[in-house]
């Protein structure tokens, strides 16, 4: 995260990532690798730089969505300068927060909500509809199979709302 994008001012990481920035980096890392036919890229890497300019809850969601676009374009760009030889994106991806906070299904949770949660949980899915990780936590309460599929729902309903939006910016 920038500096200031808290509300209180957290210094930018100089030497080694914190455990939580690298847990951050491997889930957007695998979410994207998920949707990426790897050895059609050869012996290149990818190199995305996702800097939060306002945290305000679901900042790992936001980065993978944000994360594809632009690997997108880059990819897009190899294949127009003939690096490589076809787009190796097989699929698109997006991501979301969803919570339950007073016994109320949310979605996109802001901090302040996302604090007093009683379920939390952060899912990414292709734009096929398959997952690629669901994070799920009962941070006040215990959760019940119902409540979860209810917390899937809203999250692949959001989801493919915001592969619209990338299909949209991309043109696709």
């Amino acid at each position: 995260m920038l500096p200031r994008a808290t509300a209180t001012r957290s210094p930018r990481e100089s030497a080694r990532p914190s455990g939580r920035t690298q847990e951050i980096q491997r889930l957007i890392g695998r979410s994207l690798r998920s949707v990426v036919d790897t050895s059609a890229l050869g012996e290149r890497t990818v190199i995305l730089d996702c800097d939060v300019v306002q945290a305000d809850g679901g900042t790992r969601t936001a980065a993978i969505t944000g994360a594809f676009v632009a690997l997108w374009i880059a990819l897009r760009q190899l294949v127009e300068f003939g690096v490589i030889k076809s787009m190796p994106v097989k699929d698109s991806i997006a991501a979301v927060s969803v919570g339950i906070i007073r016994g109320e299904p949310m979605i996109d949770l802001a901090y302040q909500e996302d604090s007093r949660a009683e379920v939390d949980m952060n899912v990414v899915m292709t734009g096929g509809g398959r997952f690629v990780e669901v994070q799920a936590t009962g941070e006040q309460n215990t959760f019940d199979s119902v409540q979860l599929s209810s917390l899937l729902e809203l999250a692949r309903h959001g989801i493919a709302g915001l592969i619209e939006i990338q299909r949209e910016a991309l043109k696709l």
